[in-house]
C-alpha cells in the first residue's frame, strides 16, 4: 500500500539546511494498522505530510498503492490524494456553521459525486461512526469524542484505501480516546489501511506494528502481533 525507500526531506533557507528525513525506509502493507511514534522534532510530521502528498520529498522513492509519486505535478498529486487517502486531524477541523451532514459533504463535492451518491455516502459514513441520528446537529452541540467521530466519517465517506491519522485522540480524555481507537480498529478490520501518529504508548501498543522515528530515520519496527483488527483482517502484500 505504501512504500518509501531511502527517502530524504531537506528544508533549505539561504543560510540553513535542515534534514527532516534521511535514509527513510518503510513499507506498510494493505490492511495493516501501523502507529508512528517518536519525540518532537523527530520527523513524524514531515513523514505524514509526504505520505499524504501534502509535501514533496527531496530524494528517494515513494510508491503509493502501486503508483510512483515522484515528479507528479500538483494536479496529479491532488487527484491521487483524493482517490486514495483520507485524513483525520487532532483538531477535528469541522466547519462550525455547517451541520454534520454538510461537514461530511464538503470533500465529496470536490470529488464531483452527484447529489444522490453524496447523500448515500454521508448517511452510511455517519451511521458507521454511530451518529446517524445527529446529522442535522452542529459541531458545537457535540462532545469532543463525537466531533472526532464526525471527522472520521468525513474521511470515510470518500472510501479511502489509506487513512492517515495525526494524533486523532490528542484532544480527548482517556475514555473518549479509547472509544475513537476502538472505532479505528473496527474500520481497519473492514479492510482500510491505517497509519496513525500518536504520543500515547497505550494506543501505540494496540496497533499491529509500531514504527519509531528518531532524527528523521526509522529506529525500530516493533511488531505487536495480531491486534484486534489484524485478527479479523490479516494484512496482504
Amino acid at each position: 500500500m505504501l512504500r518509501m525507500h531511502n527517502l530524504s526531506k531537506v528544508y533549505r533557507t539561504h543560510m540553513i539546511e535542515t534534514h527532516a528525513l534521511r535514509g527513510f525506509d518503510i513499507h506498510v502493507q494493505q490492511g495493516e494498522f501501523v502507529t508512528v511514534t517518536g519525540p518532537s522534532g523527530s520527523g513524524k510530521t514531515s513523514f505524514l505530510n509526504i505520505a499524504g502528498l501534502l509535501e514533496e520529498f527531496t530524494d528517494g522513492q515513494y510508491i503509493l498503492d502501486g503508483v510512483n509519486v515522484q515528479g507528479m505535478d500538483d494536479n496529479a498529486r491532488s487527484r491521487l490524494r483524493n482517490e486514495k487517502l483520507g485524513f483525520i486531524f487532532q483538531g477535528f477541523n469541522l466547519i462550525p456553521d455547517l451541520s454534520l451532514f454538510d461537514n461530511v459533504d464538503v470533500p465529496l463535492r470536490y470529488r464531483g459525486f452527484n447529489r444522490a451518491e453524496r447523500r448515500e455516502r454521508i448517511e452510511e459514513a455517519l451511521a458507521k461512526v454511530g451518529l446517524a441520528s445527529r446529522m442535522k446537529h452542529y459541531p458545537a452541540e457535540l462532545s469532543g469524542g463525537q466531533q472526532q467521530r464526525v471527522a472520521i466519517a468525513r474521511a470515510l465517506a470518500g472510501s479511502p484505501k489509506l487513512l492517515l491519522a495525526d494524533e486523532p485522540t490528542g484532544n480527548l480524555d482517556t475514555q473518549m480516546a479509547r472509544g475513537v481507537m476502538e472505532l479505528l480498529e473496527e474500520i481497519n478490520a473492514q479492510g482500510t489501511t491505517i497509519l496513525m501518529v500518536t504520543h500515547d504508548p497505550e494506543l501505540a501498543l494496540r496497533s499491529q506494528r509500531n514504527v519509531h522515528i528518531i532524527d528523521g530515520q526509522v529506529s525500530d519496527l516493533v511488531q505487536h502481533g495480531a491486534s484486534l483488527a489484524g485478527a479479523r483482517h490479516p494484512a496482504t502484500a
